[in-house]
């Protein structure tokens, strides 16, 4: 018997990391004909594409001819980038126009993940149309990714998003489960930033967005620039610590709340909340909330569960 494919045709890169596996699911299990590509992680799942090889990116791109392209793949933690600005900039600007260009050739859609860490923090919530102004590397190179994809193709949309968690494979894989650890081993104490102001957001929830805004691009060319995406809920790191605990019914007064900004490390945004009121008016928006998510996610990664018995039952 013949398999019927999807004739929806979309290239996820970064599909290995944990918002491209997300978004490679999403847009799977939705009827689209999809394809990722990885570096380091990629075999057997995914096609194997160095985005810095020119060729390489064309060739997929020419071969597949995806109707869309969602480009997740980057050097996403701030404090790696300044350690490492020459190859941060090579797969977060030049990676990412020549990848805007391929598109462009094949009139495919792409959407270029970006940051909230393009704005300073210092007057949120921030629009589309607010002027961006990135206190460390990451946000610049971002931005400059940005300016690269929308220069080497107009019929680009740029998606900013807060810090991300959902089902990771390491703990250490998004700066919101790194602090499980410190949660659950409560015989010590631990310093938590009670500084800056966050809004973490579900992988699912920005893959989703990204599919309903595909999806609305096939029936709207008029649909491109830039958009905005974030859960709803402020929550410092030591807070977001506190919720955690909360969540698996663990012990949080072992956390510390620190007050001070910050001194180790790329300066960060104070407070980059997203205004995201174009994509719902749009009718595009996914929100999981916090406690039900960080459950989720972090589930597997819970060292004692005997207590799953009074919690579940």
């Amino acid at each position: 018997e013949d398999v019927d494919i999807p004739s929806r045709r979309v290239l996820i890169t970064g599909a290995t990391g944990l918002l491209g596996r997300a978004v490679f699911k999403e847009f799977n299990e939705n009827n689209w004909n999809t394809v990722g590509c990885g570096y380091r992680r990629a075999q057997p799942r995914f096609e194997h594409v160095n985005l810095l090889d020119s060729i390489a990116v064309h060739d997929i791109i020419h071969d597949f001819q995806p109707h869309v392209i969602v480009h997740c793949a980057a050097e996403r933690r701030p404090d790696v980038v300044e350690g490492q600005p020459d190859a941060a900039s090579q797969l977060n600007v030049a990676a990412s126009a020549n990848l805007a260009k391929e598109a462009a050739g094949v009139g495919a859609f792409l959407i270029y993940i970006s940051t909230d860490y393009v704005f300073d923090g210092t007057s949120p919530p921030y629009k589309e149309t607010d002027v961006p102004n990135p206190l460390n590397l990451y946000g610049k190179t971002k931005l400059e990714g940005e300016k690269a994809v929308l220069e080497n193709n107009e019929e680009t949309a740029v998606l900013r998003i807060p810090v991300l968690y959902g089902e990771v494979e390491r703990l250490e894989e998004s700066a919101v489960t790194v602090m499980f650890d410190k949660v659950q081993f409560s015989n010590k104490s631990a310093n938590m930033d009670h500084w800056q102001q966050r809004f973490p957001t579900n992988v699912k929830d920005v893959a989703a967005v990204c599919r309903q805004l595909a999806e609305k691009r096939m029936l709207d060319p008029s649909i491109k620039g830039t958009f905005h995406w974030s859960g709803n809920e402020q929550m410092t790191k030591y807070e977001m610590a506190c919720a955690i605990a909360d969540a698996f019914n663990l012990p949080s007064s072992h956390l510390r709340p620190i007050t001070d900004s910050p001194v180790v490390g790329a300066l960060r945004p104070k407070n980059a909340q997203l205004d995201c009121s174009k994509l719902e008016m749009l009718g595009i928006g996914q929100r999981t909330p916090f406690r039900a998510g960080i459950r989720e996610s972090l589930w597997p990664f819970l060292v004692d569960k005997r207590w799953r018995q009074t919690v579940f039952h």
